[in-house]
């Protein structure tokens, strides 16, 4: 079978006539809703019948629906998609149930870098990355027997949370590894975690502008994240003492809450943000799109970036109407509402091939 060819399958499109598909969960609410505000028809991937809770929301229920029996099957329905003018627009949940390799075999436009996607999930490719860029991550243990400070387990990919454990000592880092999995361990910071949702256009010429003509960055939104159960596991007394009664600390996201951060880091944030995105056109052509870094704010004011999400995070979900901080960009910006806005910006320059791979 020949490689899919992105422009030619592009050529073939009507560009006045473009769909935005996803995979109906994550951030799909906003995502279908941002491309309907901004003119677009939409088409949600779903398994078995389309999900009732989409009728509870009309305003961002999707035009249409394909409906698969698993979502390998994505693959046996392309000429159907593509007759759709078909972009897709990735997310957390899409990539995790098709896998990230199949995710970037793909053969459909799809918004952003999808070379991003070998750099993200594999952890030591992701530091490379981050600290090729100048930024400043926990510290990495790779002997587990040589721990001797707290440290956070995790595992590859993007599971939402589900199996990361704390570990003080080798001892209980042996009672928590699933050693049939591929783990990484960094040492656990104490701060303020923030997780600060970004913007890159490589096809705007105005507002904060990347050095080299990359285009600009734009500061979307923030959030913080509502974990089970390490979130309430402090009413019950101290984690040692749980553990003797078989309860164990898990980090599953729940939801995610609004925040900002001081005004004054706002320059530090903009600045890590433009760094790690110079750095990913060095080593893989550019990261297109929304990203998030990871963060903790330390007592000392200073950023240290745990992980990357380089696609949507549900952590936006909150920003449907905007938030403190693209309001100043444009009232009620959500960034699913961004995304569309720059698919129609590459579709009216004729740049689509730039954003689309």
């Amino acid at each position: 079978m020949a490689p899919f060819d992105v422009n030619k399958a592009l050529e073939g499109y009507d560009k006045e006539d473009l769909t935005i598909v996803t995979v109906c969960s994550h951030s799909s609410l906003q995502i279908f809703h941002g491309a309907r505000v901004e003119g677009f028809k939409t088409m949600g991937i779903s398994i078995g019948r389309p999900p009732k809770i989409f009728d509870a929301f009309p305003l961002a229920k999707p035009d249409k629906f394909l409906l698969l029996d698993n979502y390998r099957q994505i693959e046996d329905h392309v000429d159907e998609i593509l007759d759709e003018n078909a972009i897709i627009i990735p997310h957390g949940s899409f990539v995790e149930y098709l896998g990230a390799d199949k995710f970037r075999d793909l053969p459909l436009p799809t918004f952003g870098n999808r070379r991003v996607l070998e750099w993200e999930s594999d952890r030591n490719m992701e530091r490379v990355w981050l600290e090729g860029a100048g930024i400043q991550m926990p510290v990495e243990i790779k002997d587990p027997k040589k721990i001797d400070r707290p440290v956070m387990v995790k595992y590859q990919g993007a599971k939402g949370g589900r199996g990361f454990f704390i570990a003080k000592d080798y001892n209980q880092f042996k009672l928590g590894v699933d050693y049939d999995q591929t783990f990484n361990i960094q040492e656990y910071i104490l701060g303020t975690r923030y997780y600060l949702h970004f913007f890159h256009s490589p096809l705007a010429t105005d507002g904060y502008q990347v050095d080299g003509g990359k285009g600009n960055i734009q500061l979307m939104s923030m959030d913080r994240r509502d974990e089970t159960n390490i979130d309430e596991m402090y009413k019950l007394g101290s984690q040692e003492e749980l553990k003797e009664h078989g309860i164990y600390p898990s980090f599953v996201v729940t939801g995610n809450l609004p925040l900002v951060i001081r005004e004054s880091l706002l320059g530090k944030a903009f600045s890590m943000a433009e760094d790690v995105v110079k750095k990913s056109y060095e080593l893989f052509g550019g990261m297109i799109g929304p990203f998030c870094l990871e963060s903790v704010v330390t007592d000392k004011l200073e950023f240290k970036v745990f992980e990357i999400s380089a696609r949507i995070v549900a952590g936006t979900n909150p920003f449907i109407s905007g938030s403190p901080y693209s309001d100043f960009i444009e009232p009620g910006l959500s960034t699913g509402k961004r995304i569309a806005q720059e698919i129609k910006l590459g579709a009216e320059l004729d740049r689509l091939d730039e954003i689309i791979t």
